[in-house]
């Protein structure tokens, strides 16, 4: 009896054509020669990668979130606004918070990329029963209908970015300070 695994490597599992693929055993992101990217390469004298910061949406982004809201020093701003949600990114500043708010048909997921704070919720504006203190790396999910506010407790302000599914400001959104946000919320 003939089989294709009689003359087989006893260390392959499958014969070749079917265990190897070239692009999962290479450990470099190459194909052929060319390299696709390369997101350790640091810029020399720059801490960190720095990009215009503006709204690109709803074009394609690839961007080192990090980074960006590392970068970021307004209050608020729009990095990517489409159809469905938005990317906003965040800097509140110490002893400062983002303000008590509830949107009734948005969901929101906050990461902290820097700093440290108490998040507040609660299904009334004065029932906030749900508190987490929260810091680099923390999720922070929000449902719709849920009354929220995050409060910076530390000592440097709380770099974060923000996506609202679906959007909730306008496309371009700039409030450099809490206050501007507040004035423009106003109207």
């Amino acid at each position: 009896m003939c089989n294709m695994y009689n003359n087989m490597d006893p260390n392959q599992f499958y014969p070749k054509p079917f265990y190897y693929n070239p692009y999962l055993s290479n450990p470099k992101p190459y194909y052929g020669q060319n390299l696709l990217f390369d997101n350790h390469t640091p810029i020399p004298g720059k801490k960190h990668n720095t990009i215009e910061l503006k709204d690109y949406g709803p074009d394609p982004l690839v961007v080192d979130i990090e980074d960006a809201t590392k970068q970021n020093n307004n209050f608020r701003m729009a990095l990517w606004t489409g159809n469905h949600f938005q990317v906003t990114l965040m800097s509140i500043g110490v002893g400062e918070d983002i303000g008590l708010e509830m949107h009734p048909d948005v969901d929101q997921f906050l990461r902290i990329e820097e700093g440290q704070g108490l998040v507040r919720m609660g299904d009334r504006q004065d029932r906030l029963d749900f508190q987490k203190s929260v810091k680099d790396d923390f999720a922070i999910i929000i449902p719709a209908g849920k009354w929220h506010n995050l409060i910076n407790t530390g000592n440097i302000p709380i770099k974060l970015y923000s996506i609202y599914a679906p959007p909730e400001h306008p496309w371009g959104t700039v409030h450099k300070t809490k206050a501007e946000s507040d004035e423009a919320h106003h109207h």
